[in-house]
């Protein structure tokens, strides 16, 4: 009879290793899909060039960019560390991710996306970002509906559908979802949903 001891730290190892791929991984996912969408075709668009108009307009673009970016980043880091995976289809998550600003909201990436596109709007004076920014958004909720959250409940069936149950795709909720299954998954509704 073969005997093979595995020492502990070879788990570890073998952990690194697979959080490291999801975060490369999750790396390139964030240039090609946020990047191009949020970067590259608004600038394709505009050439990021500016209009004078309505400061506080302005202002509140630089937020907006500000916010989304500020909400993507971690969201992204949290599909590494908390889902070990990344965002990208073709390398998904091993865990249902709801940690963060998933607590709050199913789709806060996308959320980020669409902030990052209307900042520039309002920022640049650029109507033309207000409409794909629309565009943007139709075919985000196309792609949740028909595609994602599908695949959600068939990977992560029950998990999936309590989440989804609690915490709303996206306006947010107002306090933050306990993450906790109870045995009415109404339980745990935001009361501004209930």
């Amino acid at each position: 009879m073969l005997s093979v001891t595995v020492e502990p730290s070879a788990f570890c190892d073998a952990a690194g290793v697979v959080k490291s791929r999801a975060a490369v991984g999750s790396l390139l996912f964030l240039m090609i899909a946020p990047g191009v969408v949020a970067g590259l075709v608004p600038w394709l668009l505009t050439g990021w060039s500016a209009h004078d108009w309505f400061w506080p307009a302005q202002l509140l673009g630089g937020v907006l960019i500000a916010a989304g970016v500020a909400v993507l980043l971690p969201a992204f880091v949290r599909f590494v560390v908390e889902g070990i995976g990344t965002p990208a289809p073709v390398a998904p998550t091993e865990r249902l991710v709801v940690g963060g600003m998933y607590r709050y909201v199913r789709n806060p990436m996308y959320l980020a996306v669409g902030a990052v596109i209307v900042g520039q709007a309002l920022l640049l004076a650029q109507a033309i970002l207000l409409i794909y920014a629309l565009c943007f958004g139709v075919a985000v909720a196309g792609f949740v509906h028909g595609y994602e959250e599908p695949a959600l409940v068939r990977r992560f069936s029950r998990e999936y559908d309590i989440y989804r149950r609690a915490v709303p795709p996206w306006l947010p909720r107002v306090s933050p979802w306990s993450g906790q299954a109870s045995q009415s998954p109404s339980d745990d509704l935001d009361p501004l949903r209930a």
